[in-house]
């Protein structure tokens, strides 16, 4: 099993400076990780064996699996009640396809496997177009002084011009934040486009997915339709046309077992809760960063509680003198260097502004 996980290890480790937030990061990395995770168990076939199974007479059982993989298979809605299965039905969907019944075909099981990887890909491109943007930046003005020990002369000097660099580029880091709140936006979207993307997916069935699941658990037994047997059914049938003895073309129907699918209903219901919980969270995120941009009260209030270890008054002047590029900054930095050195660096910050000429 470890295996399987091993490509998606480098993902885990962590940064040597933080860049971004815990939700941001939970798009790029937990999401990624889960979402590349899933992709690599439904190709193992170590794990849930061969994808499709078919039982048909006339036609070798290799030759019907692999049609009915490649051309899709088919159930019947209207027959996935549970009162009718063992009497009107063997299984759920299936059953001799009469005039008037609606059909379902089922293509989706070929491409599980790269859709997975493909929006794995889409979460990571917010992070990828913030790591292009912000260049090495913080990591350059973070100087080692995230390290535990470090020279009092090295820290003194370091620290020295941390405080001429920002004197010196004070309200020039406004597009350095506006680029990261468009990728915090770009987040949103994403996972919004992602629900109604899988929703396209799988014919329109996700958006209610997890919703429906919940409901058939507080259903009496034989009142509940299962919804992951509608969406992921387990045993579906598949038509097989081929040239009888005169000539004429003969049609066969097989019976599919598709093991792949006790897979990806889990897989599915899984990412409908995380994709909302997720929406939420970077719904409540972008929120939060508007009233941050809109308030400078706000961002005073957040900047004392980062730099906690300085005097109060020397926090507010810093903050009254920034504008929201350079909160941003001071922001990442706090979450970067030796609480200590960033109230020096605060503290030093308030008494260049305050013998200078405003900026």
């Amino acid at each position: 099993m470890f295996d399987v996980f091993g490509s998606v290890k480098g993902l885990l480790k962590l940064d040597s400076v933080n860049i971004d937030n815990n939700i941001f990061r939970l798009h790029y990395k937990a999401t990624v990780i889960v979402l590349i995770a899933f992709s690599l168990v439904v190709t193992s076939r170590q794990y849930i064996g061969d994808p499709i199974d078919c039982i048909v007479e006339g036609v070798p059982g290799n030759v019907m699996d692999t049609y009915c993989w490649i051309h899709s298979t088919f159930t019947i809605p209207n027959r996935l009640a549970s009162e009718t299965i063992g009497k009107d039905v063997p299984h759920p969907g299936v059953r001799p396809h009469q005039e008037g019944d609606q059909v379902k075909y089922h293509k989706y099981y070929q491409w599980v496997c790269f859709v997975l990887f493909f929006q794995a890909l889409l979460f990571y491109i917010p992070r990828y177009l913030w790591k292009t943007w912000e260049a090495g930046k913080m990591k350059m003005l973070v100087l080692d002084l995230n390290c535990p020990i470090i020279a009092v002369e090295t820290k003194n000097e370091r620290k020295k011009l941390l405080v001429e660099y920002f004197a010196s580029n004070l309200h020039n880091h406004n597009f350095y934040a506006i680029r990261f709140f468009i990728c915090e936006v770009l987040n949103f979207i994403n996972v919004i486009g992602q629900i109604y993307f899988v929703d396209f997916f799988l014919g329109g069935e996700f958006t209610t997915y997890g919703r429906d699941v919940i409901s058939m658990t507080e259903m009496e037994p034989e009142d509940r339709v299962d919804p992951m047997a509608k969406v992921f059914p387990k045993v579906t049938k598949c038509t097989f046309h081929k040239f009888g003895p005169s000539g004429t073309t003969t049609r066969i129907d097989g019976l599919c077992v598709l093991p792949l699918n006790i897979v990806n209903e889990k897989i599915y219901v899984f990412l409908w809760f995380w994709f909302i919980l997720l929406a939420v969270v970077s719904g409540l995120a972008l929120l939060y960063r508007l009233a941050v941009v809109l308030g400078s009260q706000a961002r005073m209030y957040l900047l004392r509680a980062q730099a906690r270890l300085a005097p109060r008054n020397e926090v507010e002047l810093v903050a009254r003198k920034c504008q929201i590029g350079d909160w941003f900054v001071l922001l990442l930095l706090g979450k970067n260097i030796d609480p200590l050195v960033y109230k020096e660096l605060i503290c030093d910050l308030a008494r260049r502004f305050e013998g200078k000429e405003p900026v």
